[in-house]
Protein backbone atom coordinates (compact mmCIF):
# COMPACT_ATOMS: atom_id res chain seq x y z
CA UNK A 1 0.00 0.00 0.00
CA UNK A 2 1.36 3.38 -0.68
CA UNK A 3 -0.11 6.99 -0.20
CA UNK A 4 -0.66 8.80 -3.70
CA UNK A 5 -1.22 12.28 -4.43
CA UNK A 6 -2.84 13.76 -7.28
CA UNK A 7 -0.33 15.66 -9.11
CA UNK A 8 -1.43 16.92 -12.28
CA UNK A 9 -3.77 19.66 -13.25
CA UNK A 10 -7.53 19.10 -14.52
CA UNK A 11 -7.82 19.37 -18.68
CA UNK A 12 -10.18 22.31 -19.06
CA UNK A 13 -11.36 25.91 -20.22
CA UNK A 14 -14.47 27.61 -19.99
CA UNK A 15 -15.63 26.48 -23.02
CA UNK A 16 -15.58 22.77 -21.35
CA UNK A 17 -19.48 21.37 -21.40
CA UNK A 18 -18.77 17.81 -20.59
CA UNK A 19 -16.35 16.57 -17.56
CA UNK A 20 -14.77 12.90 -17.61
CA UNK A 21 -13.74 11.93 -14.17
CA UNK A 22 -11.52 8.45 -13.88
CA UNK A 23 -10.57 7.21 -9.95
CA UNK A 24 -7.06 8.11 -9.69
CA UNK A 25 -3.60 8.14 -12.51
CA UNK A 26 -2.27 4.77 -12.77
CA UNK A 27 1.09 4.20 -11.71
CA UNK A 28 2.26 4.65 -16.09
CA UNK A 29 -0.26 7.79 -16.17
CA UNK A 30 2.28 9.14 -12.91
CA UNK A 31 5.30 8.39 -14.78
CA UNK A 32 4.60 9.75 -18.00
CA UNK A 33 2.88 12.84 -15.91
CA UNK A 34 -0.57 13.04 -17.96
CA UNK A 35 -3.53 10.75 -17.95
CA UNK A 36 -4.31 7.39 -19.32
CA UNK A 37 -0.72 6.72 -20.12
CA UNK A 38 -0.67 2.77 -19.89
CA UNK A 39 0.23 2.28 -23.50
CA UNK A 40 -3.18 -0.70 -23.48
CA UNK A 41 -5.00 1.87 -22.04
CA UNK A 42 -7.97 2.35 -24.70
CA UNK A 43 -9.00 6.04 -23.00
CA UNK A 44 -7.51 7.85 -26.15
CA UNK A 45 -8.31 5.49 -28.60
CA UNK A 46 -12.04 6.21 -27.70
CA UNK A 47 -11.56 9.53 -27.47
CA UNK A 48 -10.30 10.14 -30.45
CA UNK A 49 -12.55 7.92 -32.59
CA UNK A 50 -15.72 9.52 -31.43
CA UNK A 51 -14.39 13.37 -32.10
CA UNK A 52 -12.84 12.15 -34.95
CA UNK A 53 -9.16 13.25 -34.59
CA UNK A 54 -6.31 11.01 -35.12
CA UNK A 55 -3.61 13.32 -33.85
CA UNK A 56 -2.64 12.61 -30.31
CA UNK A 57 0.21 11.13 -30.06
CA UNK A 58 1.79 14.18 -27.38
CA UNK A 59 0.63 15.38 -24.22
CA UNK A 60 -0.48 18.90 -26.27
CA UNK A 61 -2.06 17.16 -28.99
CA UNK A 62 -4.39 15.64 -26.53
CA UNK A 63 -4.73 18.63 -24.57
CA UNK A 64 -6.16 20.13 -27.54
CA UNK A 65 -7.92 17.38 -28.85
CA UNK A 66 -10.34 17.51 -25.37
CA UNK A 67 -10.65 21.38 -25.44
CA UNK A 68 -11.75 21.21 -28.94
CA UNK A 69 -14.30 19.25 -28.91
CA UNK A 70 -15.10 20.86 -25.15
CA UNK A 71 -14.39 18.02 -22.72
CA UNK A 72 -12.77 18.27 -19.69
CA UNK A 73 -11.01 15.73 -17.53
CA UNK A 74 -9.86 15.24 -14.10
CA UNK A 75 -10.06 12.05 -11.22
CA UNK A 76 -12.42 12.02 -8.37
CA UNK A 77 -9.54 11.31 -5.80
CA UNK A 78 -6.99 14.01 -4.70
CA UNK A 79 -4.79 11.29 -2.71
CA UNK A 80 -5.39 7.72 -1.14
CA UNK A 81 -3.60 4.96 -0.41
CA UNK A 82 -3.53 2.31 -3.38
CA UNK A 83 -1.61 -1.04 -4.12
CA UNK A 84 -0.11 -0.22 -7.75
CA UNK A 85 -2.62 0.69 -9.60
CA UNK A 86 -5.82 -1.39 -8.44
CA UNK A 87 -9.07 0.58 -8.00
CA UNK A 88 -9.95 -2.35 -5.63
CA UNK A 89 -7.25 -1.62 -3.53
CA UNK A 90 -7.96 2.19 -2.85
CA UNK A 91 -8.83 2.84 1.18
CA UNK A 92 -8.10 6.47 2.56
CA UNK A 93 -9.79 8.52 -0.12
CA UNK A 94 -9.38 12.54 0.00
CA UNK A 95 -11.98 13.58 -2.89
CA UNK A 96 -10.81 16.16 -5.19
CA UNK A 97 -12.75 19.40 -5.03
CA UNK A 98 -14.21 19.73 -8.37
CA UNK A 99 -15.46 23.17 -7.29
CA UNK A 100 -12.87 24.98 -10.00
CA UNK A 101 -13.92 23.32 -13.25
CA UNK A 102 -17.12 23.74 -12.73
CA UNK A 103 -17.07 27.06 -11.66
CA UNK A 104 -14.57 28.19 -14.45
CA UNK A 105 -16.60 26.15 -17.24
CA UNK A 106 -19.55 25.32 -18.94
CA UNK A 107 -20.10 21.85 -17.29
CA UNK A 108 -23.60 20.67 -18.45
CA UNK A 109 -23.16 16.40 -17.91
CA UNK A 110 -20.50 14.52 -16.01
CA UNK A 111 -19.27 10.69 -17.23
CA UNK A 112 -17.28 8.75 -15.12
CA UNK A 113 -14.90 6.21 -16.56
CA UNK A 114 -15.47 3.06 -14.80
CA UNK A 115 -17.41 1.62 -12.06
CA UNK A 116 -15.28 2.86 -9.26
CA UNK A 117 -14.98 6.16 -10.25
CA UNK A 118 -19.08 6.03 -10.11
CA UNK A 119 -18.42 4.72 -6.78
CA UNK A 120 -16.43 7.34 -5.84
CA UNK A 121 -18.10 10.75 -7.65
CA UNK A 122 -21.11 9.44 -5.92
CA UNK A 123 -19.80 8.79 -2.10
CA UNK A 124 -17.90 11.94 -2.18
CA UNK A 125 -19.03 14.43 -4.98
CA UNK A 126 -22.64 14.48 -6.01
CA UNK A 127 -24.05 16.49 -3.28
CA UNK A 128 -21.73 18.96 -3.76
CA UNK A 129 -21.86 19.42 -7.22
CA UNK A 130 -25.87 18.40 -8.01
CA UNK A 131 -25.02 16.64 -11.21
CA UNK A 132 -26.27 12.95 -11.65
CA UNK A 133 -22.79 11.49 -13.05
CA UNK A 134 -23.47 9.14 -16.14
CA UNK A 135 -21.13 5.72 -15.84
CA UNK A 136 -19.29 4.59 -19.02
CA UNK A 137 -17.75 1.36 -19.20
CA UNK A 138 -13.74 1.46 -17.78
CA UNK A 139 -11.46 1.93 -20.96
CA UNK A 140 -8.80 0.20 -18.73
CA UNK A 141 -6.89 -2.63 -20.48
CA UNK A 142 -8.21 -4.10 -16.90
CA UNK A 143 -11.87 -4.21 -18.52
CA UNK A 144 -11.38 -7.27 -20.58
CA UNK A 145 -15.32 -7.81 -21.16
CA UNK A 146 -15.53 -4.58 -23.66
CA UNK A 147 -13.96 -4.65 -27.21
CA UNK A 148 -12.55 -1.38 -28.41
CA UNK A 149 -15.43 -1.33 -30.75
CA UNK A 150 -18.06 -1.66 -28.22
CA UNK A 151 -16.30 0.75 -25.99
CA UNK A 152 -16.52 3.42 -28.80
CA UNK A 153 -20.25 2.59 -29.28
CA UNK A 154 -20.90 2.90 -25.76
CA UNK A 155 -19.01 5.92 -25.25
CA UNK A 156 -20.82 7.51 -28.05
CA UNK A 157 -23.23 9.46 -25.74
CA UNK A 158 -20.83 12.42 -24.79
CA UNK A 159 -20.94 13.50 -27.54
Amino acid sequence: MKHVEHTFKAVFDKNSKILILGTLPSVKSRESDFYYGHPQNRFWKVIGAITRCSEYRTIEEKKKMLLENNIAIWDTIASCDIIGSSDSSIKNVVPSDLTSILDNSNIKKIYVNGGKAYQLYNKYSLKKTGIEAIKLPSASPANARYSLDKLIEEWQVIV
